[in-house]
């Protein structure tokens, strides 16, 4: 029987956990976690967006979100106004402070890649990429037909 922590699911696995804590490790001296941190990468990105629009683009429950908005609000870091055309609606927008915030706060996401991809072959790279990506592809394609049945 083959031990699932060798296979390349359990290894993607790993190597998640091991990206997700050093993140965290980096935005934690900016009293950030992820999600707020993608939060404000959005916004920065993207500009204003509407909640709802957000959580679906970050994959992310709407009590969820609304308790990370809250949060981001709180510090102020993120203005969140009612929508022009729609009350009941509300669109997210970084403040200055968020702003002046953003730009102090190195990327984790590049930081780590750097560290975890540092002098590693790009043919090998790309063929993981190829892989994990059509894995993904394959098992987003399953829960959705699961879904339809």
């Amino acid at each position: 029987m083959k031990n699932h922590h060798e296979s390349v699911g359990g290894w993607a696995k790993s190597y998640h956990l091991a990206a997700r804590t050093m993140i965290e490790s980096i935005l934690r001296q900016y009293d950030l976690g992820p999600t707020q941190w993608y939060v404000l990468y959005q916004l920065v990105n993207d500009g204003p967006t509407m909640q709802r629009d957000l959580g679906q683009t970050l994959k992310i429950e709407r009590a969820t979100l609304s308790g990370i908005v809250t949060t981001l609000v709180r510090k102020g870091l993120v203005d969140q106004i009612p929508d022009a055309t729609d009350q009941r609606q509300r669109v997210l927008r970084i403040t200055a402070a968020g702003m002046a915030l953003w730009e102090e706060i190195p990327d984790p996401i590049a930081l780590t890649s750097d560290v975890a991809f540092n002098g590693a072959d790009s043919a090998e790279l790309a063929v993981a990429l190829r892989v994990l990506q059509a894995a993904t592809q394959r098992l987003s394609d399953h829960m959705s037909a699961e879904k339809k049945s």
